[in-house]
């Protein structure tokens, strides 16, 4: 039916759960920011890393800064400059390894994941990851999981500097890898960022509501007034990634 296939990670290849505003996280960052050199205070480099975040989703906003993507691992390269303590690149991407391996409770792939990512590898198809997400936080997380070799793209929005729904970070997927849109599916658990954002850009969606979908994702779909929006052309409304390879490759 379709050619290629880009899926959103988060919610719908992966089922995950962090917490970066619990205490014993940001006492754990400052000891090691302190034992290189970097005093801080728990709460105070909290404060600090909020605050340089906020500033770099400024900076690189421009005329769509609602849809900004700061690189986080420049922030926490950032707090170590503001201790005048020198930061280069594999210090600064180790530190927010540390902070998501932390910060993260649990990680895992839905079921059947695998199973259709192996038949759309085996008929030829085109199979993209799209994904709101941090470079260094989700690169070694997509690794760990095993999936890697499936895609034959992968775009973060932390590396383009902006997220979906933007029509920019789409519109960069199509054309870096030469992609239809009409011949392009995108898959994803969240009705604003990947349906709406997909639609714009002239693609059809599959949308498959997970725990992580936003909860007004169920009330829109059953709002009749939402009709005049952009829908998805299939739906998952019970969480079940099987499913979608019946609707999108008919078994």
């Amino acid at each position: 039916m379709y050619r290629n296939y880009i899926f959103d990670f988060y919610g719908t290849l992966a089922d995950i759960r962090t917490d970066e505003e619990k205490p014993c996280l940001w006492e754990k960052i400052s000891e090691i920011y302190s034992a290189m050199g970097a005093r801080y205070g728990a709460e105070e480099l909290r404060r600090a890393f909020r605050r340089l975040e906020r500033q770099e989703r400024e900076r690189i906003g421009g005329e769509d800064g609602e849809n900004a993507e700061p690189d986080l691992t420049k922030v926490f390269a950032m707090l170590y400059h503001e201790k005048k303590v020198s930061c280069d690149a594999m210090q600064a991407k180790m530190t927010a390894i540390t902070f998501r391996a932390l910060s993260r409770e649990y990680l895992r792939i839905y079921d059947g994941v695998e199973e259709l990512l192996e038949k759309l590898r085996g008929q030829g198809k085109g199979v993209y990851l799209l994904s709101n997400a941090q470079t260094d936080f989700t690169r070694p997380e997509i690794e760990m999981l095993g999936l890697t070799p499936y895609f034959d793209g992968i775009f973060i929005s932390s590396e383009q500097g902006c997220k979906k729904p933007s029509t920019v970070f789409f519109e960069r997927l199509l054309k870096r890898f030469d992609l239809n849109p009409a011949e392009s599916v995108m898959i994803g658990n969240d009705l604003s960022a990947d349906i709406a954002g997909a639609g714009a850009v002239g693609m059809d969606s599959l949308y498959i509501h997970t725990d992580i979908s936003p909860e007004e994702d169920v009330k829109l779909l059953s709002d009749d007034s939402f009709s005049g929006r952009i829908l998805p052309t299939y739906r998952v409304m019970d969480g079940d990634f099987r499913k979608i390879k019946g609707l999108l490759l008919g078994g």
